[in-house]
């Protein structure tokens, strides 16, 4: 049985540490469930990173911040930290490009049989894959060839199908080329607990909370209203015009 699978249900909880000066963050602390998505806002150099690696790290008052990270209330152990194979987070980072020289299908086989899961979950990978890419994934392309946008719709896929890891974290996804809310959909309704940093308003919006970085440290955590749900809709629709704008002109088609 996976470490993922023994440890549910779970919960995220971030302990505040210090900021840039060394004052205590303003939030202390901040639990977080299966199937929420957190967004991390504020300008460049505001910490978001830190942040990020803090989570990935399990941090336990042991990095810059002084944050500490609980899984189910507790420390983590210490095999999660130091053991890739217990490793509970999966990270997608601004830029992911494959090395490994084989098929996409090559692959996700691979990654499934390592888990200990059916080789057939590929097929739905793939196909999930090709609902969040405008570019499509062919199960025979090689890896090295696929673009950054269908790297990423890629991994969101296998890692809501065949990856065990229920804490997923992504740096700005909105620079991806992918359907980035069908992406964070997909990904907390598979009970993953989703952390993303991001500039882009409708995911901020779309997120259940969002951390305020400044300077380095975690400054306030604002819940989102019924107000600014209404306005996520809005900025929704808006998206979705300008997503079917971008795939005519990539088309190679007339603007009407």
């Amino acid at each position: 049985m996976s470490q993922a699978i023994e440890i549910m249900p779970l919960t995220l909880t971030i302990q505040g540490g210090v900021d840039k000066d060394g004052h205590s963050d303003a939030v202390s602390e901040i639990e977080i469930a299966r199937g929420e998505i957190i967004g991390i806002v504020g300008p460049t150099g505001s910490g978001k990173s830190t942040l990020i690696a803090d989570i990935e790290q399990f941090a336990l008052g042991d990095t810059p911040s002084g944050r500490r990270i609980l899984i189910n209330g507790l420390e983590p152990a210490g095999e999660m930290r130091s053991n890739p194979r217990k490793k509970l987070v999966a990270q997608l980072s601004q830029n992911m490009h494959f090395l490994a020289d084989m098929s996409v299908e090559e692959f996700l086989k691979m990654h499934a049989k390592s888990r200990g899961k059916d080789p057939g979950l590929a097929d739905k990978v793939i196909a999930l894959a090709n609902t969040l890419t405008g570019e499509p994934v062919n199960p025979a392309f090689q890896l090295t060839i696929l673009s950054g946008g269908q790297s990423r719709a890629l991994m969101v896929a296998d890692i809501a199908v065949i990856s065990d890891s229920p804490i997923v974290l992504i740096d700005e996804i909105e620079n991806a080329g992918i359907k980035k809310q069908e992406a964070l959909r997909l990904l907390a309704g598979e009970g993953k607990i989703v952390v993303v940093v991001t500039h882009d308003p409708m995911l901020a919006l779309m997120a259940s909370r969002r951390i305020v970085m400044k300077n380095g440290g975690m400054t306030k955590v604002i819940s989102t209203n019924e107000d600014e749900q209404r306005v996520f809709k809005d900025v929704e629709r808006m998206d979705g015009w300008l997503t079917s704008l971008r795939e005519t002109i990539r088309q190679g088609e007339v603007v009407a």
